[in-house]
């Protein structure tokens, strides 16, 4: 795991692509693919937005997968409003998706930002604009200020992201 930054003189005010703010100021933080990538990615921005320090290879996992355990329990707590949108049955999905080599995606997203309290935004790299946007936002009726931060990457992998120049908020949940 490791960490590279991003820092360009453009600034992310004023440039858009697509009608979305570009951001080309930023860090990202190299999250290991073991099927865990999303949940790690989330965990760790948790941290770096409530101001704790970033987690160590270790705990980032611990973290992940206690996290993993919570969006599970989240799917089965909300079950009538989640059934729909997973793909298959309801029961495999969430016995699947508690398995901790097995992806996340939008609905675990999601899942997460209820398990947090907070808001999630995913962004993904906009080659021709130079930088990142946004492409999904998730958890938004916790407030807007300072969400995780994760970069999507085509691959179907996550990353954790700081956008540079932005405070730390506090922590609804001790992971």
């Amino acid at each position: 795991m490791g960490i590279f930054s991003f820092r360009r003189k453009i600034s992310s005010h004023g440039k858009f692509s697509h009608g979305k703010t570009v951001y080309t100021d930023y860090s990202v933080i190299e999250i290991p693919g073991d099927g865990r990538c999303l949940f790690r990615s989330v965990a760790h921005g948790t941290c770096l937005r409530s101001g704790r320090p970033a987690p160590n290879e270790h705990l980032q996992r611990q973290l992940a997968d206690e996290l993993r355990a919570k969006v599970a329990d989240e799917f089965v707590k909300r079950s009538k409003e989640t059934e729909w949108f997973v793909e298959g049955d309801f029961d495999t999905y969430v016995s699947k998706i508690r398995k901790p080599n097995v992806w996340g995606g939008e609905p675990e997203l999601l899942m997460a930002s209820h398990v947090l309290e907070m808001p999630i935004t995913v962004y993904m790299h906009d080659k021709d604009a130079g930088g990142l946007i946004t492409i999904a936002e998730y958890g938004e009726e916790y407030g807007k200020e300072n969400p995780v931060k994760v970069l999507y990457h085509t691959y179907g992998h996550y990353d954790a992201l700081q956008i540079l120049g932005r405070k730390h908020g506090k922590s609804k949940l001790e992971l």
